[in-house]
């Protein structure tokens, strides 16, 4: 069964295509780094893909089940830590992962389960204004991981965090890894290359190039994943 499907998806912002007919899948044990520059539609099709945001046109099918039909049985098989970590900064981080869980219907098991493997116990107690961009990055991928989902979408994870703290995380998502989708929206070639076994490149919303890590380097025929990066991107850009 695969987690996720996608047919020719679109975004469209009045004459701007944002995304434009996208289609792939993904299944359990997939780490898929979604990479592109920045403005090529990477954080719109995550939105999509979470349910967040309507396509213009195509369809999402979230482990079989359109989310467009069954929107709620779809999100629920979702964890999502949207770019930005927009967060609740007057709660303490207990307070907010257990408003969070509340409305998941879960309780004090997932809250613990989710502070203690995002590792921000020395920091539950305190409001989440007076913590660092890591920090509150963190409590927002706790957030995600409250209900242990199969799906996680994780739009720049990473961004924020210091070198150990980048490690922490990028542990965690390959440990994730054999038992869920886990899609990462990234622009960092490292974490692209280390942390993930599928990359999908886009650029100007569309699909330029789908595969492993030497998929794409022989795609483009140079020797490194960021010379592959450049001339793939620049090379659209050209066209």
């Amino acid at each position: 069964m695969w987690n996720i499907e996608v047919y020719d998806l679109s975004k469209n912002y009045g004459n701007v295509h944002a995304v434009e007919n996208i289609s792939f899948k993904a299944s359990q044990g997939e780490i898929i780094a979604l990479l592109g520059p920045n403005g090529a539609g990477k954080s719109t099709l995550m939105n999509m893909l979470s349910g967040y945001l309507a396509p213009t046109q195509g369809d999402i099918f979230i482990r079989e089940r359109n989310i467009r039909d069954f929107p709620v049985e779809s999100k629920q098989c979702i964890g999502f830590l949207p770019e930005g970590s927009p967060l609740y900064p007057d709660l303490t981080v207990r307070e907010f992962l257990t408003y969070m869980a509340e409305l998941k219907l879960l309780g004090k098991k997932e809250i613990d389960y989710a502070i203690n493997v995002a590792k921000i116990q020395n920091v539950e107690t305190q409001k989440i204004e007076t913590l660092s961009k890591g920090y509150q990055r963190r409590v927002g991928f706790a957030q995600s991981i409250l209900s242990n989902p199969p799906i996680l979408l994780l739009d720049e994870p990473t961004d924020g965090l210091d070198p150990n703290q980048k490690k922490h995380i990028r542990q965690l998502i390959n440990q994730m890894g054999n038992q869920k989708t886990i899609i990462i929206s990234t622009h960092l070639l490292d974490e692209a290359e280390y942390v993930c076994n599928r990359i999908i490149l886009i650029n100007h919303g569309k699909i330029i190039a789908d595969g492993t890590v030497d998929d794409i380097i022989n795609l483009a025929k140079v020797e490194n994943l960021e010379k592959a990066f450049y001339k793939l991107t620049t090379i659209q850009d050209e066209a």
